[in-house]
């Protein structure tokens, strides 16, 4: 098992940021400056770009500044700082094709980030595995997830394979390769769409939320297109896992 091998640090705000290696996987955990006892960790999936993309650095300060928890995000498969294949580029240029001319991206982004989940899937896993080495962690401490679009495909398979994440918020997909999946997750799942969406179809949207068996789930929807997406579901997707993480480490001590 490998242990995180922190890389840069630095603070601002109330909020510690680490850089951190799991092998050659890199990610960021950001933390309470204040330190102290145990808190909930929070594993964050990107978007596409990037682990420190302004989505991400924004949720974790409502993280940890707002409930003074961790909040953990490692780079996706050939995003950020990890280099793309051959394979990589060319469906990403294929995905930019079908935007620019306005075809259905689903058929090209649902195969390429269903590829791109089995490969982050056990790399999330080793992530969690070393940051509960750490004491402000801990072993037993309760674990949230939360990601839209691409950290929706990761998400979903990364949800139904690890017990120790008790609560999620996602959205934004497509449902093929999820569908079946989903059908396995029963932890609390708090799920975004757009009414509108110009590229997920709204019925794709429903059946992917239908499809989750979990007996206390929410669906978001907003009026608006895909990038419409208000970011105020940033903070009611906090306060979701808020309510759910601090319960279960109370229920837990």
């Amino acid at each position: 098992m490998h242990s995180p091998h922190f890389t840069a640090q630095s603070s601002s705000d109330g909020m510690v940021e680490r850089d951190f290696t799991v092998g050659d996987i890199p990610g960021v955990l950001w933390s309470p400056a204040s330190g102290g006892d145990r808190a909930p960790l929070v594993l964050m999936g990107h978007g596409g770009r990037h682990k420190k993309e302004p989505a991400m650095t924004g949720r974790a300060r409502l993280l940890v500044n707002g409930c003074g928890f961790h909040a953990a995000v490692i780079d996706a498969p050939g995003h950020g700082d990890r280099p793309r294949t051959a394979h990589d580029e060319r469906d990403i240029a294929a995905s930019r094709a079908a935007q620019a001319t306005g075809e259905p991206e689903g058929p090209i982004v649902v195969p390429y980030n269903a590829r791109l989940a089995e490969l982050a899937v056990p790399e999330w896993q080793a992530v969690l595995d070393a940051l509960q080495q750490l004491p402000e962690i801990g072993a037993d401490g309760p674990v949230g997830y939360t990601g839209l679009g691409l950290g929706t495909a990761i998400g979903v398979p990364l949800v139904a394979a690890e017990p120790r994440i008790t609560a999620a918020a996602s959205g934004m997909h497509w449902p093929d390769a999820l569908v079946e999946t989903a059908k396995r997750i029963t932890v609390p799942i708090e799920f975004d769409m757009q009414w509108d969406n110009e590229r997920i179809p709204r019925e794709a949207s429903l059946a992917l939320f239908d499809a989750f068996a979990s007996k206390e789930k929410s669906l978001h929807a907003n009026a608006g297109k895909h990038f419409d997406w208000p970011r105020f579901e940033a903070d009611r997707a906090v306060r979701f896992l808020a309510r759910h993480l601090v319960r279960a480490g109370t229920s837990a001590a």
